[in-house]
């Protein structure tokens, strides 16, 4: 198929353009089911997985953990972990499912995946790091990267960032995707981490400045299509997280934005409509309507009736027994919209 032919290894010439623009993998968020409805969206928006522990992909439930459907390409499996030969394994399963990337987890600084010794805290241990890179490459075919952050507590992020990026480099990775904030491992939250050290964009620009054709992706703070495209002049990719996940909407306009193509539904109701066989299918095979459902929320944010259409999803995709109907007529609300506004003025 023409995504894996496109996915099928990154160039350091001339960045991949399914790689232009990817949603960030975000915990207990781009779940399967977040992803699916992501692609009605976008055809060309690479889109990542959960975090996953190489542990977990080695002796976890393999379907249930990495199982995805084919629409969903392409699509990137990020691991955690720092033992290279357990992450070798891993990324071998990965590749074996079929994922088209496969993608290492140095940014997160939880509390949690601090004491695994992986996430942020090997940006303390790039050598360790460049091992692990160096093993993922040994193992698949298909492109490793590395995310990141500028750095952790008190490293200076200029020389540090430049010599962790000359080890991944160096070790045979395919992209490095930066979120452009310090990760403050003592003394800041996961959530603060996301908020309280300030954005500097113009670092993942220098980067990017000195290592020429290598593969740089900006994440971090990017709140629109229009903003990420505008970063496009100066590295080769853009990541968005919450922004994407929090009013997805937006991400219909990501295939002629970015990509310059027409996007693959005509507006965002089209795309629910799209979506009930593959919820139909789902809850055949034991999901719950408001497992699907809850990445939905955000959507038609600022239309009338977006209100009353989340509140439908909040209280009643919940209840035992919630099928598609109830989506459908959430999905009602956005269309009269206008006449529930006049009525509840009225």
């Amino acid at each position: 198929m023409a995504y894996l032919n496109a996915m099928n290894i990154y160039s350091r010439d001339k960045h991949l353009p399914a790689a232009r623009f990817s949603v960030a993998p975000m915990m207990d968020w781009t779940d399967r089911h977040c992803r699916f409805f992501h692609r009605l969206l976008t055809k060309n928006t690479l889109l990542y997985t959960e975090m996953l522990t190489a542990d977990a992909v080695i002796h976890g439930p393999r379907e249930r953990l990495l199982g995805f459907d084919p629409e969903e390409h392409p699509v990137a499996l990020q691991l955690g972990g720092s033992d290279p030969e357990k992450l070798a394994d891993a990324a071998r399963i990965g590749a074996d499912f079929g994922y088209d990337e496969i993608n290492l987890n140095v940014g997160c600084p939880s509390d949690r995946v601090q004491e695994g010794r992986f996430g942020a805290c090997l940006m303390r241990e790039p050598k360790l790091v460049g091992e692990c890179v160096t093993a993922m490459k040994r193992a698949v075919k298909i492109p490793v990267t590395v995310k990141c952050r500028l750095g952790v507590d008190d490293q200076d992020m200029e020389q540090s960032l430049d010599h962790f990026a000359d080890i991944v480099i160096g070790a045979g990775g395919d992209a490095l995707i930066v979120h452009a904030r310090k990760a403050w491992l003592e003394g800041l939250s996961p959530r603060e981490n996301r908020t309280v050290p300030p954005l500097d964009h113009a670092r993942v620009c220098r980067l990017k400045e000195r290592f020429g054709n290598f593969p740089v992706i900006l994440n971090g703070g990017i709140m629109s299509i229009a903003e990420a495209k505008a970063h496009l002049a100066h590295v080769d990719g853009v990541m968005m997280g919450r922004a994407a996940y929090e009013n997805p909407g937006q991400l219909l306009a990501a295939d002629p934005e970015i990509f310059g193509v027409p996007p693959p539904v005509r507006d965002l109701k089209m795309a629910v409509e799209k979506l009930f066989p593959y919820i139909e299918r789902a809850m055949s095979e034991g999901a719950r309507l408001n497992s699907i459902t809850r990445h939905l929320l955000g959507l038609f944010r600022g239309q009338p009736g977006a209100r009353l259409y989340r509140r439908h999803l909040a209280t009643e995709a919940v209840k035992p027994g919630a099928g598609v109907a109830v989506l459908r007529e959430a999905l009602a609300f956005v269309r009269d919209g206008d006449r529930e506004l006049a009525r509840s003025a009225a």
